[in-house]
């Protein structure tokens, strides 16, 4: 971890990724402010990693600049911001454009996935950016997915959002990068967490759905550790899944290829491939 990081917050830090960067972070002696809608569960992690707890609603904007002002006037300056609450509903009735979601009740999951996907990590650098350029210094690290560079099959609105993150989080590293703001983005495959129906302290690394799983499923520790890799690293794209690289080389080097196969993996994952 860089010297430089003295204060973290970790949105989304009760459970799975989350959870594994604050104990990571608290590991190499980082004062960590565990953020999390689960009020419960973001105390439990404060209290393991000597931490502050906070409720916050990370699709409210109101609620992440209290967030921001009150750690910085209560706990000190931010120095690592980790952008990693989501949500992913699935596709209903398997249709790309519903509303309604496959996994989970959602009034309509395509606002749901926009407001914490993307939107999220919007609220969270517009109270961040003032305080971090004034500093001349910060790091801001937005976890998506291996479907925003890729997609994931069952579930368009995960995917069009996480492709929005990882175009947000190139903004910030081209517009911000020169006044000391520097930015990963995170994009793993399947990772052992509640999002693919894993428990927290789970045993079990089977899961995963549509194909999600296909080149293994990492720990959410392991994952966690890539982070704190890629940050001391002033990585700006971090791949716990290093397959990823290649398969968005093949998938820029014939688009239309990439589609064919996909639609093919998608009729084997349907049972639809005679």
């Amino acid at each position: 971890m860089t010297a430089d990081i003295r204060i973290a917050v970790v949105t989304g830090g009760g459970h799975g990724i989350g959870r594994a960067i604050c104990r990571r972070l608290k590991h190499d002696g980082v004062q960590v402010v565990v953020a999390d809608l689960d009020q419960g569960a973001a105390k439990v992690v404060a209290r393991d990693v000597g931490g502050v707890a906070h409720s916050v609603d990370v699709g409210d904007e109101n609620a992440l600049e209290l967030l921001v002002a009150s750690v910085e006037r209560d706990v000190g300056p931010i120095d690592l911001f980790v952008s990693n609450a989501g949500v992913g509903y699935g596709d209903a009735g398997d249709s790309a454009a519903s509303k309604a979601g496959g996994l989970n009740p959602a009034d309509d999951r395509w606002q749901q996935c926009w407001n914490v996907n993307v939107m999220a990590h919007v609220f969270a650098a517009r109270a961040l950016l003032p305080r971090m350029i004034a500093r001349r210094g910060g790091y801001i690290v937005n976890v998506a997915s291996a479907a925003g560079l890729l997609s994931q099959i069952g579930d368009a609105a995960y995917s069009a959002t996480k492709h929005a993150a990882v175009a947000f989080a190139e903004s910030l590293a081209i517009t911000h990068g020169e006044q000391g703001i520097q930015v990963s983005v995170v994009c793993p495959q399947a990772v052992a967490t509640r999002m693919i129906g894993i428990e927290d302290d789970s045993e079990s690394m089977q899961g995963g759905f549509g194909g999600n799983d296909v080149d293994g499923i990492l720990s959410a520790d392991e994952v966690a550790d890539c982070i704190v890799r890629g940050i001391a690293a002033g990585k700006f794209l971090i791949l716990p899944h290093p397959q990823v690289a290649e398969y968005v080389q093949r998938k820029a080097s014939d688009h239309d290829r990439w589609i064919t196969g996909m639609q093919r993996f998608r009729r084997q994952l349907m049972g639809e491939e005679q």
